[in-house]
């Protein structure tokens, strides 16, 4: 449970916060407002419900009561300029149920890119830090309230501080301390040190920032520890985007009868890993302490310190901060682990196979078929087959090697894979590591049952303290258990595959169907079916997917055939898009398998407007694959983007969507410009 952090005196509060008032007013960037007199230029995005200035002024609020038929209240800040890495403080309340969240609307863009949100509601005032990085164009910071519908729910904003740096960053001259927290113990917790109100008698010392005792630090101290090893900690705002650099702090340490101090990097799910502690014994002045962090994905930052007894000393920490350097050369990765990711649409890039009686793995590409899947990345691609009818035989080991990587790093290795035939698969596809001296250390996963026929993905975390590559080896001991062994898109990153899962946050407009359906609607008239989000394979034989093409176990979004007649049509409908002057990409994958596929098209409706243009169609059976369609279309007014499927002249006519994304165009992937209607004189083609 996290408490509030505890203050020695109100005289020594009102004499920092009035410190921090002078200094603070001189680092406040645009964008920055406290609501006193008015809005400071955010205003209420018209299109849905308005926020409103307290008649008192200090805060903005959305209140569920005064939203009528409305979801959200949107407050769309100035435009602002800020080239530099800076860290945007909001101090907000939650009353009721409902949801914050803050978005960035860069210059020329049709999407919001989410930072940050919070659900969860409080009694009291709360800080959120989160970090902005340097971007080389104006944005626009948006404030989304989604209070329940109900009295009683209400989202209010008390002010909105950007200031220059990062927002790991402290001095602790400032009345919220920067966004940290204390992990409340009943016996011994970090407090506000410094400030001329404090005890004559105190052995603690004067304030590093200003050398003086009017500053302030954070301080542990053992005098009310009553139990073995009782901890305190002070946690870190949590960061919101990658960053990686040396983290600097000062410390004093009088251990007297004993105590442990530790710093710490704790992750979402509740994984700590030691990132320093200290080699001298005590200090009797402030000591520097530099140390590198690596925060690929979101984790606070936690000093914690242990006592033995009421009689072992104390710990005090002040002026934290945070540099994109590393503090030591040495510590800088010389390396850049994507040097292990591999498409196999132009080559093999830096995988290897071993040459012992010929290749077991070959790059092919598929023609598109109602047989046989195609390669994962746009279904019309190139992918990595092994026991093909080149090597199918008994009695071989096909092994892939792939380039070495530095040990002391934790890696998230993730890749597809599919299997055909095989009465067995204990030796189909297994992933081992193998060391320096080509020596296989660990076997770490093997082929499960259940990816006949459809890519699955596959994540998989490891750390070794040496140098390693991983290696994929596939065995064939009978020719009646052999089948065929796929592998495509291998990506390697660094951290832990649970909480690396991509970027921090989603690209927008990115929808996978895996949580949700991310804000798409369906037109609901008379004579049309629906779009069903379902996982697994669909109901009706011979059409639809055997699984999403994001996991191969996931979800996606269908029309289900047998629900329908023929020309019925079904409508999936994007959330409203602001439009951007500029060029816009749009891809997707789709799926229309079956002797009785209709049509599928892919329409863009400006504003409230009935009139809408066609961006692209396919008609008919195009293949048994997932396949890649990527669409450019420019709108500078607000549209939607229209999935319209209709349905064929049988019950075979499954049509699937999934993984939507839209970005900054235009599209620098082909995709599929060419059209293949899954039948030539060549069905079962495979190219080598």
């Amino acid at each position: 449970m996290t408490a509030p952090l505890h203050l020695p005196s109100l005289s020594a509060l009102l004499a920092a916060v009035l410190l921090v008032l002078v200094k603070a007013q001189l680092q406040l960037l645009p964008g920055s407002c406290n609501f006193d007199q008015d809005s400071c230029g955010y205003t209420s995005d018209p299109t849905y419900a308005s926020w409103a200035v307290n008649n008192e002024g200090r805060f903005i609020t959305a209140d569920s009561s005064f939203m009528g038929e409305a979801d959200r209240a949107v407050l769309v800040s100035p435009e602002i300029e800020i080239l530099e890495w800076s860290c945007l403080r909001l101090v907000y309340q939650i009353t009721g149920t409902g949801s914050l969240q803050v978005h960035l609307r860069p210059h020329g863009e049709s999407f919001d890119y989410t930072l940050w949100m919070a659900d969860k509601a409080s009694d009291s005032w709360l800080i959120a830090s989160i970090d902005l990085r340097n971007i080389s164009r104006a944005y626009q910071l948006v404030m989304e309230a989604r209070p329940n519908q109900g009295p009683g729910n209400s989202i209010a904003i008390f002010e909105i501080h950007i200031i220059p740096g990062y927002c790991l960053e402290c001095n602790f001259e400032e009345h919220h301390l920067c966004g940290y927290s204390n992990q409340w113990n009943p016996n011994v917790n970090w407090y506000v040190g410094g400030s001329l109100a404090r005890d004559p008698q105190s052995n603690l010392p004067d304030d590093h920032t200003m050398s003086n005792q009017r500053g302030h630090y954070m301080y542990v101290d053992s005098v009310y520890a009553k139990r073995f090893q009782e901890v305190a900690k002070l946690v870190s705002p949590m960061t919101t985007t990658a960053m990686s650099g040396c983290l600097s702090f000062y410390y004093q340490r009088n251990q007297a009868r004993g105590n442990f101090f530790s710093v710490f990097t704790r992750d979402q799910l509740g994984h700590y890993e030691e990132i320093w502690r200290p080699e001298v014994y005590a200090t009797s002045s402030w000591k520097l302490v530099q140390v590198d962090i690596k925060a690929q994905h979101p984790l606070e930052v936690v000093y914690e310190v242990a006592f033995n007894s009421p009689r072992g000393g104390y710990v005090a920490l002040d002026d934290i901060t945070f540099s994109p350097q590393f503090c030591h050369t040495e510590t800088e990765p010389t390396f850049d682990p994507s040097v292990a990711n591999c498409d196999f649409e132009e080559s093999l890039c830096q995988y290897y196979q071993e040459r012992v009686g010929g290749a077991v793995w070959n790059r092919v590409s598929l023609r598109p078929n109602i047989y046989r899947i195609g390669d994962h990345t746009t279904g019309s691609g190139s992918y990595l087959m092994a026991n093909t009818r080149f090597t199918s035989r008994p009695g071989y080991v096909g092994r892939l090697h792939g380039p070495y990587l530095p040990g002391n790093h934790k890696y998230c290795l993730r890749f597809y894979y599919a299997l055909h035939g095989f009465r067995k698969i204990d030796n189909a596809l297994a992933l081992y590591i193998y060391d320096e001296k080509n020596v296989a250390q660990e076997k770490i996963w093997t082929a499960s049952e259940g990816s006949r026929d459809m890519w699955t993905e596959v994540e998989v975390t490891y750390q070794k303290p040496m140098s390693t590559k991983i290696v994929f080896v596939s065995i064939c001991r009978n020719f009646w258990d052999c089948g065929l062994v796929a592998l495509d898109d291998i990506t390697v990153t660094l951290g832990d595959c649970s909480v690396t899962t991509g970027p921090l946050r989603p690209p927008p407009g990115h929808c996978y169907f895996e949580t949700g359906d991310c804000g798409y609607t369906q037109e609901k008239k008379s004579k049309k079916g629906h779009w069903l989000r379902i996982k697994g394979h669909t109901p009706t034989s011979y059409t639809g997917p055997k699984g999403d093409h994001t996991l191969g176990v996931g979800y996606f979004m269908y029309i289900e055939a047998s629900h329908m007649l023929h020309g019925q049509l079904s409508r999936l409908l994007s959330p409203e898009l602001r439009g951007s002057v500029g060029p816009q990409c749009l891809t997707f994958f789709y799926h229309m398998y079956g002797s009785g596929t209709g049509t599928l098209s892919l329409l863009l409706r400006r504003g409230d407007s009935l009139k809408e243009r066609l961006l692209w169609r396919r008609q008919g059976e195009q293949s048994i694959s997932w396949m890649k369609a990527t669409v450019d279309y420019d709108c500078s007014t607000r549209h939607k983007i229209i999935f319209e499927a209709i349905r064929g002249p049988s019950i075979r006519s499954d049509i699937a969507v999934d993984d939507i994304v839209f970005k900054k165009g235009p599209c620098k992937d082909p995709g599929d410009s060419i059209s293949y209607s899954g039948f030539s004189e060549n069905f079962n083609e495979i190219e080598y």
